[in-house]
């Protein structure tokens, strides 16, 4: 029990310190592109492709690699390591690359960042959820820390953007190097029948996936419904910072808006574990997919910043939810010795296929018919397969027993 308590700190600090790191860097990005590199709409949507089409190659190298080493933490010490360079690589060849050739700098910048963070939080976020089962902690109230260290760094992050860009990034660093020392004393034990069970993974058994309808009715709804919230983020920020007289006072209420925001998430992290046990995994999933759509539609409908703002805290309703949701109706479905792979292939490589596809499609509509409008299209579009997914998610099972097995035999630390 002791040990359960210690692990489930030093991952939640872990967590927290990491998608600080990434708020710090990366919340404001389409403002930074924007109005500091000056790319319009279509260009922006090209970076978010690009970002989008290099996560998506790691991911399932990452789930692979994840499933066959278990608990080991090879993956978190890469991710780590990288973000130790968050700071200089945006100041020094990021923003430059960018400047000088928008195509350049999109590849540059999308091998970092896909490999760094849009695919490295699936691959942690998969070891969190796996040692969670291991020492019997609820995954949400470990993941509630990293929406805290999201919310914490957004607080400052349009303050700080309206004086120098650089300092978000620059504070980016100082959090990576907290979180390299974090993880340096995170030591998972592993039984000798666990690493027995991740090494007999092969290829076979991943492909054997592929030929299972209920796996092929869960990506539907992930490309029609989950990947949207991403492409609906991507430009909010210029959205709602245009509707305010000055751009500066828009980037300074979006950062508290957005800190309060994932504040609000991460309370619904801790009870989204309670509700999604009471609901079912399917039913999680299909209010999760109602929820966003009436987000996303809504944000097209009302007027003003008050309107708007309130539209997007539904988001703090709705990500705990789904995310939970995800992971519960992986582990009820399918083998669990494929976790990894089933959440970033099944889940985030495909929400990175559909942003990808839809990326430019949205930038191209917001140049085109408006940020409303287009927000219409795009709510219109997840309830129509939020609806759809009623009828093809598998029900759940009746009796959900723990699947890994925990035997006392010989133990090394990962």
């Amino acid at each position: 029990m002791r040990h359960s308590k210690s692990m489930y700190w030093k991952l939640s600090a872990y967590f927290f310190f990491f998608f600080f790191t990434w708020s710090a860097s990366y919340s404001l990005f389409s403002i930074w592109l924007g109005q500091e590199i000056s790319l319009n709409g279509a260009e922006t949507g090209i970076i978010f492709t690009v970002n989008a089409i290099f996560a998506l190659c790691m991911q399932p190298l990452y789930g692979y690699i994840s499933d066959k080493i278990g608990l080991k933490k090879h993956i978190l010490f890469l991710i780590s390591g990288l973000l130790l360079l968050v700071g200089p690589f945006y100041i020094f060849i990021y923003g430059p690359l960018l400047q000088y050739n928008v195509f350049l700098g999109a590849v540059v910048g999308g091998l970092y960042l896909g490999v760094s963070f849009l695919a490295g939080i699936g691959a942690i976020e998969s070891y969190v959820e796996k040692v969670s089962r291991k020492y019997d902690f609820e995954y949400g109230k470990s993941r509630m820390w990293g929406s805290l260290g999201w919310a914490a760094a957004t607080f400052f992050a349009g303050q700080f953007f309206n004086i120098n860009p650089n300092i978000n990034f620059w504070i980016a660093s100082v959090s990576a190097i907290v979180l390299f020392i974090i993880m340096m004393t995170i030591k998972v034990e592993m039984t000798e029948s666990e690493m027995e069970r991740a090494e007999s993974i092969n290829f076979k058994q991943v492909g054997s996936l592929f030929a299972n309808k209920h796996f092929w009715f869960f990506i539907l709804y992930v490309l029609g419904v989950t990947c949207i919230y991403n492409v609906y983020d991507q430009q909010f920020p210029i959205y709602f910072s245009s509707t305010f007289s000055s751009t500066a006072l828009g980037n300074q209420v979006y950062g508290y808006l957005n800190s309060f925001q994932v504040f609000l998430e991460a309370g619904m992290m801790f009870l989204a574990p309670f509700i999604v046990n009471k609901t079912g995994a399917k039913k999680g999933l299909i209010l999760a997919g109602f929820l966003m759509a009436f987000r996303i539609m809504g944000s097209g409908l009302v007027i003003g910043p008050y309107g708007i703002s309130a539209m997007k805290l539904i988001h703090a309703l709705e990500l705990p939810i789904m995310l939970i949701s995800v992971f519960k109706y992986l582990a009820a479905n399918f083998d669990t010795r494929l976790s990894s792979i089933l959440y970033l292939v099944g889940f985030q490589f495909t929400s990175q296929v559909g942003a990808s596809i839809f990326s430019p499609i949205a930038g191209t509509l917001y140049d085109i018919r408006g940020f409303s409008n287009t927000y219409v299209l795009m709510g219109i579009f997840v309830f129509a397969f939020t609806t759809i997914s009623i009828f093809t998610l598998k029900r759940d099972p009746k009796n959900l027993n723990k699947l890994d097995p925990k035997p006392n035999s010989h133990i090394e630390p990962a």
